[in-house]
């Protein structure tokens, strides 16, 4: 794990922090059971093999 040699300064810190940004997850559109669900791209096949069941 990388280790800083210095302590940084609490500016630099959250300039750092703040050009994380988040995505939402690309949903899909796919039929299953009959019904139109929406799951995110990952995990298309998992729910048309079955491994996975859509909520209620």
């Amino acid at each position: 794990m990388a280790v800083p040699k210095r302590k940084m300064s609490r500016a630099n810190t959250r300039s750092r922090r703040s050009q994380w940004k988040a995505a939402a997850p690309d949903l899909v559109p796919i039929t299953v059971d009959g019904r139109v669900i929406r799951v995110p791209r990952p995990l298309v096949r998992a729910y048309q093999r079955g491994v996975l069941r859509p909520e209620d």
